[in-house]
C-alpha cells in the first residue's frame, strides 16, 4: 500500500473496527484511548513501513515491532488482522475466557506479536536487546518500538534509550504516542517531561516531531535514517482520536462501550 488515501482510509477502517472489538467486549471494557490516539501509526506500519511475510512469521530478515505502549491492543489487533496474522474469529474473541486476545498482547510469533506487553517499560529495553542482536547477525531488518508518554515516566525507559544511543544502534526507531494524557490524568501533572524532544535528542538520538495522525507525515519520518544514530519520532496524538465524546478524555483509558455510544461513534466516522 503506497497511497497516502489509501492508509487514511485504512486508518478509518481500523478505528470503526476497533469500536466494533471495544463493544463485544462487553462488561470487560477495552482501552479506547490510548488505542484510538495510535490509528494512523499502525495504520502506517502495517500498510506501508514494515517489512513482513504472514506465510514465514519467524523470518529472521524480518521487521519486528515491540509494542512497549500495552494499552493500545484495539489498534494492534486490528492491524494484525488485516496484515492477515489475525482472523476475525480471533479478534472478535477479545476478551473472552480462553481467548489469547486481552487488553495486553502475549508473545506469539505466529500472531506476528514479537512481546508481551503489560509491564510498561519494559518494551523498549527489549527492542535495544533486538537490535543489538539483529547488528551481531547483520540481519537486514529494522527494529520499530512503540512507547506511550506517560510510560516514559519510568526509570527504565531512560536506561533503554541510553543504551541504545551507546551502542549506535541505527537499526532502531522508537515511536512515543505522546497524547498528552494517562491512567491518572494529564501527563503534565502526574509526572511533567517538559520536552520529550529534547529529551530523547539529549539521550542521542535523532529525533522527528510530527502530527501522529498525518499518514503522509508518519511516512516520512519513518523513512529518516541517521548513520550510528538511533531515531525517536514523538508523535503528537489525541487520546481518543476520531470520537467526540472520548478525545482527550481520561475516563476513557479504559471504559466500557455501550450500543448507543458505538453508534454515535460510527456516526462520527462515515466511510
Amino acid at each position: 500500500m503506497t497511497n497516502i488515501e489509501q492508509l487514511d482510509k485504512l486508518a478509518l477502517q481500523l478505528r470503526r473496527r476497533a469500536l466494533e472489538v471495544a463493544l463485544r467486549s462487553g462488561k470487560n471494557g477495552a482501552h479506547l484511548g490510548g488505542g484510538l490516539s495510535l490509528i494512523e501509526v499502525f495504520a502506517t506500519l502495517y500498510g506501508k513501513v514494515l517489512k513482513y511475510n504472514v506465510a514465514q512469521p519467524l523470518n529472521e530478515e524480518r521487521d519486528r515491532l515491540i509494542v512497549s505502549k500495552g494499552h493500545c491492543v484495539l489498534a494492534y489487533y486490528t492491524a494484525l488482522e488485516f496484515a492477515g496474522y489475525l482472523t476475525k474469529e480471533d479478534i472478535d474473541s477479545f476478551e473472552s475466557n480462553g481467548s489469547h486476545f486481552h487488553g495486553h498482547a502475549t508473545r506469539n510469533l505466529q500472531y506476528g506479536i514479537e512481546f508481551s506487553g503489560g509491564s510498561l517499560s519494559m518494551g523498549l529495553s527489549f527492542a535495544v536487546g533486538v537490535a543489538i542482536a539483529a547488528k551481531k547477525k547483520a540481519t537486514n531488518n529494522r527494529v520499530y518500538a512503540i512507547v506511550g508518554d506517560g510510560e516514559c515516566d519510568e526509570g527504565l525507559v531512560w536506561e533503554a534509550a541510553m543504551s541504545a544511543s551507546n551502542y549506535r544502534l541505527d537499526n532502531l526507531t522508537v515511536i512515543v504516542d505522546c497524547n498528552g494524557l494517562q491512567y491518572d490524568g494529564l501527563t503534565t501533572d502526574v509526572m511533567n517531561h517538559l520536552s520529550l524532544v529534547e529529551k530523547f535528542r539529549a539521550f542521542g538520538f535523532f529525533t522527528i516531531e510530527v502530527d501522529g495522525h498525518d499518514c503522509n507525515a508518519l511516512c516520512e519520518a519513518f523513512q529518516k535514517r541517521n548513520k550510528n544514530t538511533p531515531i525517536a519520532i514523538v508523535a503528537h496524538t489525541v487520546k481518543g482520536k476520531g470520537v467526540s465524546f472520548m478525545e482527550n478524555k481520561k475516563e476513557w483509558h479504559h471504559s466500557t462501550l455501550s450500543q448507543q455510544q458505538y453508534e454515535q461513534a460510527l456516526s462520527e466516522l462515515p466511510l
